[in-house]
């Protein structure tokens, strides 16, 4: 074998010469997306393994719902810059949506009770049952994280890449703070250990997962999952669920496939109920 002068390596540095699996360029080739599906479906799979995660409660809700006193003081900035050009239809807007998302505030500390609820009543003894699992982002997700954190427990992040880049909030454990490419494969992420999905106020995304997860139940692709709405006055102003059945394009059985909750204690004992062999004892 001849060896490579020491002084002249092209053949080393070559990207034909680097391994497959540290070539990353190599990697983003469009025809190795196959692989990067499975790539992107193990990491998270092996690393909730390796951590014993037994199940999970998924919960969904606004990445813009602020915490109250946030909420006020935007609202209190929106007010300022209203009084200082009174005639703005932008400005006007502006009041109008801090005074919704100050009213809608109180759902963040919700959120976050219903995060140390769980995460105290579950993770005890070492087990890691129900579990919570978030999109990863700020908002209703970074309070059930944090509620979580509150009483030293563990919990998830599926973050996304996206062309707004979207940081993972402070309070996911850093051993399952995950991002992902592909929404399909975290979508998939999201209902593999789940045993509920609790949903607050919320935008696109949060209907996204909700609708989805109920196609499933509804087509017996998935069950065992409790769907759980916050807050009924919200979900029923938004949407008209009634006229799905009028209109013959769901069964009127389909409305049974989730709950109303107003607090985190409602919302918990609803999945208690519906999943006693996994409830504390």
């Amino acid at each position: 074998m001849t060896n490579l002068p020491q002084s002249d390596p092209p053949l080393l540095s070559s990207p034909a010469y680097k391994r497959a699996d540290s070539d990353l360029d190599y990697l983003q080739r469009d025809e190795l997306r196959a692989v990067r599906l499975q790539l992107e479906w193990f990491k998270p799979e092996l690393i909730q393994q390796d951590e014993g995660i037994e199940s999970t409660i998924v919960v969904f809700g606004s990445a813009r719902l602020l915490e109250p006193a946030a909420a006020k003081a935007k609202l209190l900035i929106a007010e300022e810059e209203l009084a200082a050009s009174p005639h703005d239809p932008e400005k006007k807007r502006g009041v109008a949506i801090a005074k919704n998302q100050k009213a809608y505030s109180p759902y963040y500390q919700e959120a976050r009770e219903f995060g140390r609820l769980v995460s105290s009543s579950c993770q005890i003894d070492g087990r890691r049952k129900f579990v919570i699992i978030t999109g990863g982002g700020p908002g209703i997700m970074e309070a059930a994280n944090r509620g979580a954190a509150d009483v030293k427990a563990k919990s998830i992040g599926l973050n996304i890449a996206l062309p707004h880049e979207q940081l993972p909030n402070p309070y996911i454990t850093p051993e399952l703070c995950f991002q992902f490419r592909y929404f399909a494969l975290r979508k998939m992420h999201f209902l593999n250990r789940a045993k509920a999905l609790v949903v607050f106020p919320g935008g696109f995304g949060t209907m996204d997962e909700l609708f989805e997860t109920l196609t499933l139940l509804q087509t017996g692709k998935v069950c065992d999952v409790s769907v759980v709405l916050i807050g009924r006055p919200f979900w029923e102003d938004l949407i008209n669920w009634e006229k799905f059945v009028e209109y013959g394009l769901i069964a009127g059985e389909d409305l049974q496939l989730f709950h109303y909750a107003e607090t985190a204690g409602e919302a918990w004992n609803i999945i208690m109920a519906e999943h006693p062999l996994e409830a504390p004892s």
